[in-house]
């Protein structure tokens, strides 16, 4: 079996493992980037791409005074009921290493527009990469190059490689030599992302209703979380899934945002045009990619709105998990149902559809406009049903059977009976992310059971989150990033610990 020794194995070339990567390499450490997928970007290509911090150079062009003690204090707001879960040591960590996280990503090359505003932040905290997210393995990802690290694509770690208690390596599927080696004279650095892909995972730490739910990136499989416990490490709040949450499909042809190049003097550009375009003329363009990512509020269902999966059944909506039962209908997809009255409610600020990072929030209008593949209506239920597909009859049927039901019910909920009548969609439900990591201390270190750490193994992003929880945009990234940094800075410095 061919071996090859290197200061720094780092594991996922995701947003974590890509700064790990650069941290390592940017000490003088021989680096090498072990990666399954035929491209770099993981979890972190396929984000909205907003990234929470405080302050940033954005506030105080905007005369924000903020502080990374009142960011720590408002992500306990986004904890709610789960608040005495969360690993406080982590979230520090976190809120005070992010203004250095967002300059080092800025240094690396990478604009972005903001500070947006994302209640219950008290200021505008979340800044948005520009073009999109793709940004980030184009800039990390190259200067990974720059620098050197040794980047294997297409290659799958097994296992690591234990001698006498320290990991000091790691055994892979290479699609060159088959099975490989590869050595760490420091330390390996974990980061393949979250369990969300893996049913067997699903199944075994979380509710029923997330097992069957599509994942937003089909590659994350918890490899690193797997592989980690064969060696003693300790999986925290695994039971903490975001999902299924609706999302509408994505267009079928991507859009011109999604595939504008990742030039820095385009973003520039756009950048400019954040701060000084009037918002009337910014939000459309802004919308025109923020709606291919987004799900629906619950409020939707809360006023009158109905679930209706493909032959025109009622699909039951559960309003803490309204996406729970979408994933047993046909092509695991449904569409949300609503008449006039509603429509006309979610045209304007309390009621609108979506959060929007970059502008707050989307109402129908928005949707109707930028996003008209998922956007029906008809004079007529049955007309509607045409639209969408639906046997004919089928529609009428369930909606009647169901203002009858709201009927006896005596419920404030309105009845589906006010035409024109509209329909969103489809959506699925999905798991958007899994908070459950290996517990860390603050190097990043992976710990056992008692707390000592496995020496040699390190984790970052959602493989280390350690029982940090992380609701509200730019959060992940946040964490991604700065994770990953201390991870191979660490494991980096482990190489001169070993020879002395």
């Amino acid at each position: 079996m061919k071996t090859t020794e290197y200061d720094v194995v780092v594991v996922g070339g995701g947003g974590a493992g890509l700064a790990a990567a650069i941290e390592a390499a940017t000490i003088g450490r021989r680096v090498v980037l072990l990666e399954k997928n035929p491209q770099l970007g993981g979890s972190t290509a396929r984000s909205i791409g907003s990234v929470t911090a405080t302050c940033t150079p954005h506030q105080v062009r905007k005369g924000i005074k903020d502080s990374p003690e009142a960011h720590f204090e408002d992500m306990a707001k986004f904890a709610g009921p789960l608040v005495s879960r969360d690993n406080l040591a982590l979230r520090r960590l976190l809120t005070e290493c992010m203004p250095d996280t967002l300059a080092w990503l800025m240094s690396l090359g990478l604009e972005f527009a903001g500070p947006s505003p994302e209640p219950p932040h008290r200021l505008p905290r979340m800044h948005n990469v520009l073009p999109n997210s793709r940004a980030f393995p184009y800039y990390l990802g190259r200067r990974c190059r720059k620098l050197g690290v040794d980047i294997r694509l297409n290659t799958h770690v097994e296992d690591l490689v234990n001698e006498g208690g320290r990991i000091c390596g790691v055994r892979a599927r290479t699609p060159e030599n088959g099975e490989e080696i590869f050595r760490a004279r420091g330390g390996v650095v974990l980061a393949t992302g979250d369990y969300s892909a893996s049913r067997e995972m699903k199944a075994q730490y979380a509710a029923p209703r997330v097992v069957d739910a599509d994942p937003v990136n089909p590659t994350s499989t918890g490899d690193g979380i797997r592989i980690g416990l064969a060696h003693g490490a300790v999986l925290v709040n695994a039971d903490i899934v975001h999902g299924p949450r609706l999302r509408f499909v994505p267009p079928r042809r991507r859009k011109l945002i999604q595939l504008l190049p990742p030039n820095r003097l385009l973003a520039r550009v756009m950048r400019w045009s954040f701060d000084y375009l009037p918002p009337v003329l910014l939000r459309p363009f802004i919308l025109s990619f923020l709606t291919t990512a987004l799900g629906p509020e619950p409020a939707l269902f809360r006023q009158g709105a109905i679930l209706i999966n493909k032959d025109g059944g009622l699909v039951p909506v559960d309003l803490k998990h309204p996406g729970a039962e979408v994933p047993k209908q046909r092509d695991r997809e449904a569409y949300i149902l609503f008449d006039d009255v509603v429509a006309q409610r979610f045209t304007a600020w309390p009621n609108f559809i979506s959060t929007a990072p970059g502008v707050a929030y989307a109402y129908l209008q928005d949707y109707r406009r930028t996003r008209k593949d998922i956007f029906h209506t008809a004079r007529t239920l049955d007309g509607l049903a045409k639209k969408l597909g639906i046997p004919a009859g089928a529609l009428e049927r369930t909606v009647a059977e169901h203002n009858a039901r709201l009927g006896s019910d005596g419920g404030t909920v309105s009845p589906v009976k006010a035409a024109p009548f509209y329909a969103l969609g489809p959506v699925k439900g999905h798991v958007v992310i899994t908070e459950g990591g290996l517990r860390v201390n603050e190097r990043l270190e992976v710990l056992k059971a008692d707390g000592t750490p496995i020496k040699g193994l390190y984790a970052a992003g959602s493989t280390g989150q350690g029982g940090l929880l992380l609701e509200g945009h730019g959060h992940h990234l946040g964490w991604a990033f700065t994770s990953g940094r201390i991870a191979g800075r660490n494991a980096a410095c482990a190489v001169t610990d070993i020879q002395g």
